[in-house]
């Protein structure tokens, strides 16, 4: 008898009846079989597939080109390659079909350099790939970020004429983004005249991924302009473009514009928004959203709770939680309980940290990931235990990342322990050594506690390596524009004005008994010269920008692609209390939201 448990329940009667009779009578017709495979492969019944096989081993078909082919096909949607390899290997007449079907079977599952090695065989077999082999090779290229590969395809299908297929240009342009090289992908984009919704929303999803928002948003606009209808995936990808680039207006504009479009029933749309305001701030608006989805998946759920976490908002963070454990829908996973732990990180509260970190063993059977204990370091590591933090991370299972170490560098700093700091700097430059915030980090280490030489021997190795700080830069939306600013920038069209505005500012901070902090500054400056290095930060241009820029009492939300500085810290608390405003600033780290001279982050981030 057949096995059929892996049928629908609401079929198996009918399939138990069909497949049963058609098998007694197996001799009246090569179509019956070809009938009953194609059944299992709709419904991916490996079990009653494999039993037909063995029928018609015995029966003298089991090589019969059509029927082994469909037999290969069930394989690889089974997930069961090495038995789709395997009879590939014993048929002797192979068509390009027949080779496309464990070439897609590889590259999705694994192993994809197996994908590579079929096409390649193919190729010598004489055989001319076509538009189906050339996307699913490219995506075994994308799996890999295999670009030396993916370059070699790319030439293959322009000499095979493939090149302005839009279904072969998607999957280059998706395996380019992965690989990093967005320029390339525009290129194939460009090339292609014709263009549907899917090569729109891989060019679209190739700027996002790669640290792009602003064109994925403007290339949304374009597409727009040609008239092509977007789909639930363009949605999802400029909403989360979005969010991004804090491009608040931006993305209300395509909330609105997704509304008129009929997507305000898609659960995928709602759920981007989710995090789109939740990124922006605006966390009344996401949690609106959030409770209006029709179903809440665990996407959904982990989306509010980040939101929560990233803005000091601890608590929140935990009704939720709780109150997602009590619905029993769906169950916590690994991100949740990311979202949980940077909560309790973000507010420093121990007790809950390790209630959650030893909870994710206990009562889920999760095992903690180098992300959980990046932010358990990070916990310890602003309460001042340090050794603790180090134990923590000689405890772990698995070989610390350069999250943890940098969440242990970056306590060393603010509890000036060199010591530990050093022994970080050591572990960082073995994972990333081209990383040159890490060596700012130790050398202002040595600098706060007056270890000169320190300071000297970090620099010297930094120019050693060619390494360079990282330029910080903040920038600010007003009025659908993004301004961006560097350090002592005076290339902005109202520069004149932005340091005037500051240096307005200044005087009433200093009627406060504001001075400022210039430690983090090279001791190799002079102190006038530090203290012009600190008022012209990047963070403090874009919010004076801001403040000239738009109406009294309107709130801001600068970005920043760095840690807010102590003295910035200091000098925006006081800002937001003598205009009366409130000035969101997002770092690398957290949220910031300064409001009437105190800050979001109680002095803790």
């Amino acid at each position: 008898m057949l096995l059929l448990n892996s049928f629908p329940t609401r079929t198996r009667p009918y399939y138990y009846h069909y497949l049963l009779s058609s098998l007694r009578h197996c001799s009246s017709t090569y179509s019956r079989y070809t009938s009953i495979l194609q059944s299992c492969i709709s419904c991916k019944a490996v079990d009653p597939g494999k039993q037909l096989h063995a029928r018609l081993l015995l029966s003298g078909l089991g090589f019969d080109a059509i029927l082994a082919t469909k037999l290969v096909n069930l394989y690889s949607v089974c997930n069961h390659l090495r038995d789709a390899y395997n009879l590939f290997d014993r048929i002797p007449q192979r068509n390009v079909f027949l080779w496309n079907v464990l070439i897609r079977g590889f590259a999705w599952e694994g192993p994809h350099e197996m994908a590579f090695s079929l096409y390649y065989r193919m190729v010598e077999a004489g055989l001319q790939p076509d538009n189906f082999t050339f996307p699913f090779v490219l995506k075994a290229c994308s799996a890999l970020s295999a670009l030396e590969v993916g370059r070699e395809i790319h030439e293959h299908l322009v000499r095979s004429r493939w090149d302005s297929d839009v279904f072969v240009g998607a999957g280059l342009i998706d395996m380019y983004a992965k690989c990093g090289c967005v320029d390339d992908a525009r290129q194939v984009f460009d090339r292609i005249t014709k263009r549907d919704v899917v090569l729109w929303n891989a060019m679209i999803a190739a700027y996002s991924q790669n640290g792009h928002p602003s064109d994925a948003l403007s290339l949304c606009h374009d597409m727009a302009r040609e008239g092509v209808a977007p789909t639930v995936a363009t949605l999802v990808t400029v909403v989360s473009a979005s969010a991004d680039v804090a491009a608040l207006p931006r993305g209300r504009e395509i909330h609105g514009y997704s509304w008129r479009r009929g997507f305000e029933a898609q659960d995928k749309v709602k759920t981007a928004l989710v995090d789109m305001y939740a990124k922006s701030g605006w966390l009344k608006i996401a949690r609106t959203l959030f409770e209006q989805l029709a179903e809440r998946r665990l996407v959904s759920w982990n989306v509010m709770i980040a939101g929560y976490a990233m803005h000091g908002h601890a608590n929140e963070a935990f009704a939720l939680f709780d109150r997602m454990k009590q619905e029993a829908v769906v169950v916590p996973d690994h991100i949740t309980f990311v979202g949980v732990l940077s909560a309790c990180s973000h507010g420093g509260l121990m007790e809950q940290g390790w209630k959650f970190f030893n909870s994710m063993q206990g009562d889920y059977s999760l095992k903690p990931l180098p992300q959980h204990y990046t932010c358990m370091i990070d916990l310890l590591g602003h309460s001042g235990r340090l050794h603790e933090a180090y134990k923590l991370i000689g405890e772990m299972t698995m070989t610390p990342d350069s999250g943890v170490w940098g969440s242990l560098l970056n306590a060393c700093k603010i509890h000036r322990n060199v010591e530990l700091g050093e022994v970080a700097l050591e572990k960082l430059i073995e994972l990333e050594p081209d990383n040159a915030g890490n060596y700012v980090i130790l050398s202002n280490i040595y600098a706060q506690v007056g270890k000169w030489e320190g300071t000297a021997k970090v620099r010297k190795m930094m120019t050693e390596r060619g390494l360079k700080k990282s330029i910080a830069c903040s920038w600010i939306e007003v009025k659908n524009k993004v301004h961006a600013f560097v350090v002592g920038d005076l290339s902005h069209p109202r520069s004149e004005e932005v340091y005037d505005e500051l240096e307005r500012l200044e005087g009433l901070m200093k009627e406060a008994g504001y001075e400022a902090e210039t430690m983090p500054v090279f001791h190799d400056v002079e102190d006038d010269e530090k203290r012009n290095m600190v008022r012209s930060h990047s963070e403090r241009l874009a919010i004076a920008f801001g403040l000239i820029s738009t109406p009294p009492g309107s709130r801001l939300l600068v970005t920043k692609n760095l840690r807010v500085c102590e003295d910035c810290h200091v000098v925006i608390k006081l800002i937001s209390k003598i205009v009366g405003r409130e000035i969101v600033v997002r770092d690398v780290n957290r949220y910031h939201h300064f409001k009437n001279g105190l800050c979001s982050c109680g002095d803790y981030w």
